[in-house]
């Protein structure tokens, strides 16, 4: 058990029997009325996203959740093969698990596992990643001054759009929360 007080991001928490990660929340002290705290809560099973308001101090069951950072291994084409590099334990992740995250997981990558009494809940990735360039259109020169972008195909095979001067062949900068790109990758 803990208080609202004390939620962070990331905590998972059990509510009516489900498992809900916090995604965001806020402290409120109203002028009037007593304190309270706002919060965004994805369901882990069904990533269903809700608002909840709880009041300030009320207790909540926490559930416990094992974070280790694991090595991505292989897809096998029924799942994803992840290694726990401590010990050698091999842990097979269905795709539905691991969703969006798929569109940046590279072989011999980490990424964090989180599994809660044996059962993966989710996958966590770094906010960004660098992956190399398979296919974009050529740039033209003089295409560094506008904020037009392009499509480019990334060697995991996700498409994401990036400004008309990267090339092909070279490593960008991604985020993993919105396949964003966020720079070029010096060599």
């Amino acid at each position: 058990m803990a208080s609202t007080n004390d939620l962070k991001n990331g905590m998972v928490l059990v509510i009516d029997g489900g498992l809900w990660a916090v995604t965001e929340f806020q402290h409120v002290k109203p002028g009037k009325g007593p304190a309270f705290v706002r919060t965004k809560l994805r369901n882990v099973e069904s990533n269903k996203n809700v608002d909840r308001t709880f009041n300030a101090g009320t207790k909540v069951e926490t559930a416990t959740v094992d974070r280790r950072s694991m090595q991505y291994l292989y897809n096998d084409g029924t799942s994803y093969v992840f290694m726990d590099t401590s010990n050698y334990e091999q842990l097979e992740v269905p795709p539905e698990i691991v969703g969006d995250s798929a569109n940046f997981l590279l072989e011999n990558n980490e990424a964090i596992v989180a599994t809660h009494e044996g059962r993966v809940l989710f996958i966590e990735l770094p906010p960004s990643v660098e992956l190399l360039v398979t296919f974009t259109e050529p740039g033209l020169a003089g295409d560094s001054a506008t904020g037009r972008t392009k499509p480019a195909t990334l060697e995991t095979g996700h498409e994401i759009q990036v400004p008309l001067f990267v090339n092909q062949d070279e490593k960008v900068k991604v985020d993993t929360r919105d396949s964003s790109y966020l720079g070029r990758v010096k060599s």
